[in-house]
């Protein structure tokens, strides 16, 4: 059996010889895309953005976010860039390429703050980043630098009360303000540094990005909350100045079905305190950091999220039907090199909560081809 390093050294060099860019990549997958999920016209806008990235961006896992409740079929990308590897070399390329632009740079610095095993932020991070493009949802067509994420996976950012978790909070924004342009804000660090102190032992911060094409604020996903109790709780503590009935009836509904495993919260941070705008995740799984079995799912699992969506009318029928087939067992693909077995699931699905209503539902489904050995 081959070892991750081996597994993603042939994935890669496959990958080289499949496409030219991810673009390509992707044309070729076009018949396990469903309509329903992203119609003709914006697949085309997804790949010419997608032809921008290398096609090895495909070893790891790659997705899509799809607005779940509007009847256009319109998509998001998101991808991974991780240290060390093909992708990572396109972005330090392009950092120092005559035409860089401000989003390349950022990348790069954060490639190059996880380069050495003695980094602060690699020791909390390691060496991987998460990238979203907004395609689908650029106003006019318009490009815009994507979306930078981190995720504190090698140490995670749990709510235990040490002292070595605040640190971790703030190497981690700093790093992240820098990448986006920013000027450091104290206030706005602290804020962040409240919502943490806000956790208890059993959750974690999942992630903390930066969008820097839209207005600022960091965007922070908590995760590891199992009842509607502990996510009020945690919201009170943290705060959250939005419509706490509206959030404990709605976790309540879909907790009573026992459509998740575990819930997260996705918050706006601002100088001033946290925005009014509340995301809230559903993980039918749990997820085991640094466990390949963390990217296996199967369709059973979202069974009951699902239902409930189309129950309570909060989403278009026809993509929750496609969204609900998105999940297969691992599949063999034959490239110009040589097999490949494509994984693909949900990672989570999301409401987005404004005032007294749903504003918003989205899918996360993902996809990642791993190369396997020709015999």
């Amino acid at each position: 059996m081959m070892d991750f390093e081996e597994a993603l050294a042939v994935t890669q060099e496959r990958l080289r010889g499949e496409a030219d860019s991810l673009g390509a990549l992707l044309k070729g997958l076009r018949t396990l895309i469903p309509a329903a999920l992203i119609g003709e016209r914006e697949w085309e806008d997804l790949l010419a953005s997608a032809r921008e990235l290398p096609a090895t961006m495909a070893a790891f896992p790659f997705g899509f976010e799809l607005p779940l409740n509007e009847r256009r079929p319109r998509a998001d990308l998101g991808v991974s860039v991780v240290g060390g590897t093909d992708a990572a070399s396109f972005f330090a390329q392009r950092a120092r390429s005559e035409n860089a632009d401000s989003s390349a740079a950022g990348i790069a610095l954060l490639l190059s703050e996880t380069d050495s095993e003695k980094s602060l932020l690699r020791e909390v991070v390691g060496r991987k980043m998460m990238l979203e493009y907004d395609i689908g949802s650029a106003a006019g067509g318009s490009r815009r630098d994507p979306g930078i994420f981190l995720r504190p996976a090698e140490r995670p950012i749990v709510g235990d009360g040490a002292a070595q978790r605040l640190r971790d909070v703030g190497v981690v924004v700093d790093t992240v303000v820098a990448a986006a342009g920013w000027t450091p804000d104290a206030a706005e660090r602290r804020q962040v540094e409240r919502v943490h102190l806000a956790q208890k032992a059993d959750t974690r911060i999942e992630s903390i990005g930066v969008f820097p094409s839209r207005g600022r604020a960091i965007r922070l996903a908590v995760t590891g909350f199992r009842t509607s109790r502990a996510i009020m709780a945690f919201l009170e503590r943290a705060g959250w100045p939005g419509r706490h009935p509206f959030v404990a009836a709605t976790v309540s509904r879909f907790e009573e079905r026992g459509g998740f495993v575990e819930l997260g919260l996705h918050l706006d941070v601002h100088a001033d305190g946290l925005g009014p705008t509340l995301g809230l995740s559903c993980l039918a799984k749990e997820r085991v950091a640094k466990d390949p079995r963390h990217w296996l799912d199967r369709p059973d699992l979202w069974t009951a999220f699902i239902d409930g969506l189309r129950e309570e009318g909060l989403a278009v029928p026809e993509k929750l039907s496609a969204l609900a087939n998105w999940t297969t067992a691992p599949t063999t693909l034959f490239g110009r090199l040589g097999p490949f077995v494509l994984l693909r699931g949900i990672h989570h699905i999301k409401l987005v909560l404004a005032g007294d209503r749903i504003e918003q539902v989205k899918g996360y489904p993902f996809m990642a081809l791993l190369g396997t050995p020709s015999s």
